[in-house]
């Protein structure tokens, strides 16, 4: 294809992926009540939990129009997730190899159900981060929170969990392309594990040792579950440089 052509085919999939957006963003107008309603369950819980008054509140005329609008869009890219990921595939495949095309999808459908996964363990550890961070106000004091913050601040707790379920992922990835090593990968493991206690010592509350480990027992299972398939690599990729070698030396 000339380049002309692959403008045209690249608009061509940015169009449907933008209509596939478009259509979820329609059906997630009609689910944004309820996704909000499960958002702001947490708000509830401080209510309950501290004895105060918590509220979200909207402090300009169009807050609540425009949050309602953006939980929309976000429902919607989840829902039309198929959608436009195929149009990225069906753009990228042509230009692959049969090798690369297997990593491709390998890679691809290990990574979207862990950062799933990831992003279920974040709302499991959403209300408890919120009753720890709005404790340190005096028990004197009411909890009103701006409705596009904690919005925000829900969805970068959420999505950054579901990431962290995706780094052994691209550590495989990394020993793949030959950055790193398994050996170097088994080396870091107490670094990581103090990593992952930290990380998740931050997520959750301190008291609330079970759902550190719920969330820290899974992550360090990936993290070796990573250097058992890096393992495997290394030692494939020896056998072939090996056999490779000793093809020259005939």
């Amino acid at each position: 294809m000339s380049l002309g052509q692959h403008l045209l085919e690249l608009r061509k999939r940015l169009f449907l992926a933008a209509a596939g957006i478009l259509v979820g963003a329609v059906i997630g107008y009609f689910l944004s009540d309820f996704v909000w309603n499960a958002l702001r369950e947490p708000i509830y819980t401080i209510a309950s939990a501290q004895g105060r008054s918590a509220q979200l509140n909207y402090p300009d005329i169009t807050s609540a129009f425009d949050l309602k609008l953006k939980i929309s869009v976000y429902v919607g890219i989840v829902i039309s997730s198929p959608m436009w990921l195929y149009q990225v595939f069906a753009f990228l495949m042509p230009g692959l190899t049969r090798t690369e095309k297997r990593y491709t999808f390998g890679f691809f459908f290990t990574a979207v159900p862990l950062f799933l996964a990831g992003c279920a363990a974040g709302f499991y550890v959403l209300p408890h981060v919120v009753e720890l961070m709005t404790g340190f106000a005096p028990s004197q004091d009411a909890a009103l929170i701006t409705a596009q913050s904690y919005f925000d601040f829900v969805l970068k707790l959420v999505v950054a969990i579901g990431i962290a379920f995706v780094l052994p992922v691209f550590i495989v990835l990394l020993n793949f392309a030959g950055v790193i090593s398994a050996q170097s990968i088994i080396k870091s493991w107490r670094v990581a594990i103090l990593v992952i206690i930290l990380f998740t010592a931050i997520a959750t509350p301190a008291a609330d040792v079970v759902s550190m480990f719920l969330l820290a027992i899974p992550m360090v299972v990936l993290y070796f579950a990573a250097y058992g398939v890096a393992v495997l690599h290394d030692r494939r990729a020896a056998r072939r440089a090996l056999a490779f070698e000793q093809e020259l030396a005939l």
